[in-house]
């Protein structure tokens, strides 16, 4: 009988063991779902962020101005069809460049630095590195270049080998914006309004052309300060047409440094853009800017955050897309 009982559990233990193994085998045969990842080039190209690094740090100490550059193409990249450097593609027989688009056209540049950190990407790890990555990666080392924050970057992004232009007509913010418009946009994107307000202060640093803010030096608005007008008159001519092009510092104050000033400027009501003044106007993002203006620690740390986000919208993982050998062509 003793043998006979164990007999009886034996077959038992055999058939256990046997679907935990078939389990295992199933799970392990599986494909597992691509993810970012701050450790992806580690193995595959472990100097590339090293090299961006050093080439982005020299950009910026040749032109300040390419930081904020640098920060706005990652942004604007990001914001149509994700994170897929689309932005750097160049018009051929198969892709409208979003270039083109009326908020992109003499408006975003950046392309010849990008072209050449790839150039040197490639030469020490040839088909590894994408552009998207290497958009995230310079926009987040120009920050640190003028004296902003860092963050842990995410990696992992492949290329598009299509472009977005009609998206990026209605992706994208554009100077006149009012606060709800710019809130829905964000949120669209699963950015929050405080990753908004945040990102915002990106205008911190960089210029902005006489034709985004001449309505509103010359609109005789309650919301702008009569002095800061006059000053930005200076170099914008009132008539359409002329000095459209003549550049203003976004940020009076400290033009070439990540800083928190960009945020005193709203209260005093010397945002230069419209878009930029709305944010404190007597509306909901009040009080979000007040704070930022008082501390520049908490405005860091949720610029930071925001833009980690932002890197993550729709990015191209696993097989999907191309490792590009030129940014701004599809292989």
């Amino acid at each position: 009988m003793g043998l006979a009982a164990g007999s009886s559990r034996w077959p038992s233990c055999v058939s256990h063991a046997f679907i935990l193994v078939a389990g295992l085998l199933i799970l392990s045969n599986m494909p597992c779902e691509a993810q970012l990842s701050s450790s992806f080039y580690d193995n595959t190209c472990p100097s590339a962020l090293s090299t961006i690094r050093t080439a982005i740090r020299t950009a910026v100490s040749r032109e300040r101005r390419m930081a904020a550059s640098l920060i706005r193409l990652h942004f604007h990249d990001c914001f149509v069809q994700g994170c897929d450097a689309s932005i750097l593609l160049d018009d051929s027989a198969t892709i409208q460049s979003e270039k083109n688009a009326p908020n992109n056209n003499n408006s975003v540049r950046g392309f010849e630095v990008i072209d050449n950190v790839k150039s040197q990407v490639e030469n020490i790890c040839p088909g590894v590195v994408s552009c998207a990555d290497i958009l995230a990666v310079a926009a987040r080392d120009a920050s640190v270049a003028v004296g902003g924050p860092t963050w842990t970057l995410k990696l992992g992004r492949r290329d598009s080998t299509t472009s977005g232009l009609s998206q990026a007509a209605t992706n994208l913010p554009t100077f006149r914006d009012g606060l709800d418009r710019l809130t829905s946009l964000f949120s669209s994107k699963g950015l929050s309004t405080r990753d908004m307000v945040a990102l915002s202060g990106s205008h911190t640093i960089g210029q902005a052309r006489c034709v985004t803010f001449r309505d509103r030096i010359y609109g005789n608005g309650t919301n702008i300060d009569v002095g800061f007008a006059s000053t930005r008159r200076r170099r914008c001519p009132a008539d359409n047409g002329n000095g459209d092009d003549n550049l203003a510092p976004l940020d009076l104050v400290t033009p070439n440094s990540f800083d928190n000033n960009y945020f005193k400027n709203l209260i005093q009501r010397k945002g230069l853009l419209q878009s930029d003044q709305v944010l404190f106007n007597g509306g909901s993002t009040d009080s979000i800017v007040t704070e930022y203006s008082k501390s520049r620690s908490t405005f860091s740390s949720d610029f930071s955050s925001a833009m980690v986000k932002m890197g993550d919208i729709e990015p191209l993982i696993g097989s999907a897309g191309e490792i590009r050998k030129f940014c701004n062509v599809i292989n």
